[in-house]
């Protein structure tokens, strides 16, 4: 599928995840979020989104969401409260990257 996004037209798999993690852009976490029910989009959710998306970009793969809880500095506690659905899947989807291996 091709949605607008932020003025851009993005390419997502039938499940949402971009294609192609050079298409997102800072602007278009609020609209994914809202999109995925995470309203308001606050300051520690993008620290999470922030944290597994630079993971992505350094590593070619998603963190765990063990090493999300461990060094994004919000605890894995805090984590389900701000993604109740599944932070890792939800993160991913907000911060433009594939789909992590092992989410549902």
């Amino acid at each position: 599928m091709t949605p607008i996004l932020d003025g851009v037209s993005v390419h997502l798999d039938a499940e949402g995840f971009f294609e192609d993690p050079a298409q997102w852009t800072d602007g278009m976490q609020e609209e994914i979020a809202r999109e995925n029910g995470i309203e308001p989009f606050t300051d520690r959710h993008k620290q999470v989104v922030e944290f597994v998306r630079r993971t992505y970009l350094r590593t070619g793969a998603a963190p765990s969401i063990r090493t999300v809880g461990k060094d994004s500095g919000v605890s894995i506690e805090e984590l389900y409260e701000l993604f109740p659905t599944g932070p890792l899947k939800v993160a991913a989807k907000i911060g433009g990257i594939p789909k992590p291996r092992g989410c549902i």
